[in-house]
């Protein structure tokens, strides 16, 4: 009984090492400005989505929310959680430098190098790269976006959007999919004031507002509404070639919800060269 016991504690144990490795290689993958794991569908040259982890948290621990990570897998694409970094202020906490004492890894830098460093490695096909990310790691994936992008394909941050004062313009055309809780209250819709008033995250309705100005929308009002089971969907067309923007709001909290990997691969599927 005590062995078939231990047995059971090391697969468990064995399994979450799994979810942390560097495909079928032990440990994650290093690269010169950091480290990421990865996990390969059974396929040739993949597409890739890659998922940033939220404040405090871990690539490692991104790659233990299987109800995110093995729909992907079963869809065909790689999945990859990036490493952030430590925070000079905050030993021990991780987070993406998005926000000026956030950090000094240029971050853009370090997501082309893994991603570049995946396709060496394992065939990944470099042209369908979406850029994920969760909380912390959705404001970094607004950011991104904003600055450079070309950078990747399309663009889908859940829970995260731009800290005040917004950006006053964005690059674009861009291809972003914003998934957010309506009882969301870490980060909410309007924002909130963080660090005594030091910080304030962004309106995410102000943020929409930025993302249709860079890809040229001629109107404000959504173009069309629809459900994806709890997803309450809105969408404007009527702006820039290779540009695409969605919204989904979904009644939970602070998470990514269930059901949001297949929604978000049908929506990607669908767009020109998805």
């Amino acid at each position: 009984m005590i062995r078939a016991v231990a047995m059971a504690v090391a697969a468990v144990f064995a399994g979450q090492a799994s979810y942390a490795a560097c495909a079928d290689q032990d440990g994650a993958c290093q690269t010169d400005s950091g480290a990421y794991h990865i996990e390969l569908p059974k396929a040739d040259n993949p597409p890739l989505v890659v998922f940033l982890h939220g404040y405090g948290g871990s690539g490692t621990g991104t790659m233990k929310n299987r109800s995110m990570v093995e729909p992907l897998l079963a869809r065909g694409y790689a999945v990859m959680a990036p490493e952030g970094l430590e925070r000079p202020s905050r030993p021990g906490i991780k987070s993406w430098n998005f926000y000026p004492g956030f950090g000094d890894r240029d971050e853009t830098a370090f997501l082309t190098e893994v991603v570049d460093d995946a396709a060496e490695r394992f065939g990944i096909d470099r042209d369908r790269v979406i850029l994920g990310g969760f909380s912390a790691g959705g404001f970094m994936v607004n950011y991104l976006a904003c600055d450079a992008p070309e950078t990747f394909s399309a663009y889908v941050p859940v829970s995260g959007g731009f800290w005040r004062p917004h950006p006053e313009t964005c690059e674009g055309p861009v291809r972003l999919f914003h998934t957010h809780g309506w009882i969301d209250n870490v980060v909410p819709l309007e924002g909130r004031l963080l660090g005594g008033g030091r910080f304030h995250q962004g309106d995410i309705f102000a943020g929409l507002e930025i993302w249709r100005l860079a890809n040229g929308c001629v109107d404000t009002k959504p173009s069309g509404f629809s459900t994806t089971g709890p997803f309450m969907r809105r969408y404007w067309s009527g702006c820039a070639d290779g540009s695409a923007l969605e919204f989904a709001l979904f009644p939970g909290g602070h998470t990514v919800p269930k059901g949001w990997a297949d929604m978000m691969v049908d929506w990607y599927e669908g767009l020109p060269g998805g």
